[in-house]
């Protein structure tokens, strides 16, 4: 018999989306993966100089739990610069990627049947996490909004049990961008009713739209004792596979933090923490600004495509390297009805006949929504999306 919490969670929908598209490809079909939640790209000069030299140097050993001084103090002074506000190694963890901050975070703020609200719809992990902790994802519908959460209904979810709420700008899946009104109105909120905000940034360097990515400390700077900040290198430098997150937030959570991290993995990867150090002291920003200009070209190439849809809206897609789509009047279609009443379906039927894969919105919390990702090769996502659109403009 398994530990009863492993019936609490099911394995990441995102990779069950990618291991279709591969066992399709493995059939001898030809597949375009749209599922990837990575950016297609070579590594920036500075990180691979970085870990070839920290390799030929013979580094082989463990590091603090929460990565080394001088990495902190990097990063630190990032967060610094980002935010506008002065912090200290002391207030940073480097963790083997953001997942682990965001289970860090989980495991030493909720006890037992606290409630953690996660606006809908929402990247997987955020309330797998929240369930392994024992805590209560309570999720608040953003669909009639935007996307964007309204304090009012956030206020509306808030009970007794309620210990902190997410709040993932840019979002994954749907590309938006929280404005400064609205995270100072969930700030202020936070702070009246004592809730922790757990800050996922990760997407926050690709901004596509006029409106800005605003730190949630920066727009309200007594915000702060109360928020952790989430943030990785897999999408601002494209180092999936390199699992380097970081956390910041208040010292004594950061203490337990380091605790909790000695007795899971302990250090992340001393080679990628060297090779992430040399990009943070020598990096011109040049390799960064290259990999926006890479996004910006596809999503502006994908939008163009998409335009063409006749019975799905196209998206906004505002930031990160997503485009979501709004499937809801397919689904009311009698073609469709026939195949099923999710999202699911309309997956199942992209990959037959039109050789894309995509993620379905139920992995999100959203029955009638599809995520697409730009982070794909160009020529790749032409390829995709020009079917797609034929086989979505089809359906009657």
């Amino acid at each position: 018999m398994l530990a009863q919490r492993t019936e609490l969670f099911k394995s990441s929908a995102t990779a069950a989306a990618r291991a279709a598209a591969k066992s399709a490809a493995d059939q001898g079909k030809e597949i375009v993966d749209l599922t990837v939640g990575e950016i297609c790209s070579d590594l920036a000069p500075t990180i691979r100089a970085g870990a070839i030299d920290a390799i030929r140097q013979g580094v082989n050993r463990y590091t603090d739990p929460i990565g080394m001084m001088e990495l902190r103090e990097a990063l630190a002074g990032k967060i610094s610069g980002n935010t506008g506000q002065v912090w200290r190694a002391d207030e940073v963890a480097v963790t083997t990627g953001a997942k682990q901050a965001l289970f860090n975070v989980a495991m030493v703020l909720l006890n037992p049947g606290d409630e953690v609200i996660v606006p809908a719809p929402y990247w997987t992990t955020f309330p797998a996490q929240v369930l392994i902790a024992g805590g209560t994802p309570v999720h608040v519908d953003t669909r009639a909004n935007g996307y964007v959460p309204r304090i009012e209904d956030i206020e509306a979810a808030i009970t007794d049990r309620s210990r902190a709420i997410v709040v993932n700008t840019p979002n994954n899946p749907t590309g938006t961008v929280y404005d400064a009104e609205t995270l100072a109105g969930i700030g202020k909120l936070a702070i009246k009713r004592g809730l922790w905000i757990i800050f996922d940034e990760c997407y926050g360097d690709f901004i596509h739209v006029d409106e800005a990515h605003h730190p949630i400390v920066s727009i309200l700077p007594e915000v702060r004792p109360r928020t952790l900040i989430v943030n990785a290198f897999s999408k601002s430098l494209a180092l999936a596979g390199w699992r380097m997150g970081y956390l910041a937030g208040p010292k004594n959570v950061i203490s337990a933090v380091k605790a909790l991290q000695s007795h899971t993995t302990s250090n992340p990867n001393v080679i990628a923490q060297h090779a992430v150090l040399a990009h943070l002291l020598n990096g011109d920003g040049n390799f960064e600004s290259e990999l926006r200009c890479q996004l910006t070209c596809a999503r502006q190439m994908g939008l163009s495509v998409l335009s063409a849809l006749t019975r799905v809206p196209v998206p906004k897609a505002m930031g990160g390297f997503y485009f979501y789509l709004n499937v809801s009047d397919l689904l009311r279609r009698p073609r469709l009805r026939e195949a099923g009443t999710t999202a699911d379906d309309v997956v199942k039927v992209l990959l037959m006949k039109a050789g894309v894969a995509a993620v379905s919105g139920t992995a999100f919390g959203d029955p009638v929504g599809l995520r697409l990702s730009y982070g794909v090769p160009p020529e790749k996502l032409e390829a995709g999306l020009t079917p797609l659109v034929d086989v979505l403009n089809a359906w009657e």
